[in-house]
């Protein structure tokens, strides 16, 4: 009995004793820093540059057709002109709207591909930690979730470039 007690109390003890591997990401620039996320940038940059290319060329001929009617507006009948005028108004409205459409459909791809590129990187961690044999891989952000790390603990570095390496081999 008393050999079966002191065996528990010495496996107890060992595995008490044991360390705990534990590492820390810097989350912002694991994100910032990773190729994809910047080649994503890049693509909805050049998007939203034709979007607003777009935008500015009918706002333009919409004040060049504004215009046109103001100038004629007092050769028509009073009825003419306020019909006239509420067509303007309506295209006006439909050309607002169809704005702001495309912009929420840009901002919701470019957000589906953002949490996209979030999951696959905290996916990632997990595979390396698991891989490496640590037990925590904490993310560190300016909210202070690490306020302190000792450098050899930062996975950064490492991380970032597996994973734009792993990237780079993919394109």
């Amino acid at each position: 009995m008393k050999y079966t007690l002191a065996l528990a109390l010495f496996a107890l003890l060992f595995t008490s004793c044991q360390q705990q591997k534990i590492g820390f990401v810097d989350n912002g620039s694991l994100i910032n820093e990773y190729q994809e996320k910047i080649d994503i940038e890049k693509k909805f940059q050049t998007k939203i540059n034709a979007f607003q290319k777009r935008t500015d060329s009918i706002s333009k001929a919409f004040q060049l057709e504004a215009q046109e009617f103001q100038v004629n507006a007092s050769k028509l009948s009073q009825k003419q002109a306020q019909e006239q005028y509420e067509a303007l108004g309506k295209k006006q409205q439909m050309l607002q709207q169809k704005i702001q459409f495309e912009e929420q459909q840009i901002q919701q791809q470019s957000q589906t591909e953002i949490d996209s590129l979030i999951s696959k990187v905290k996916t990632y961690v997990k595979s390396y930690g698991q891989k490496h044999g640590y037990t925590y891989i904490l993310g560190s952000n300016e909210g202070g979730s690490v306020m302190f790390g000792q450098d050899e603990n930062d996975l950064t570095k490492t991380i970032l470039e597996e994973l734009n390496n792993a990237y780079s081999a993919k394109k």
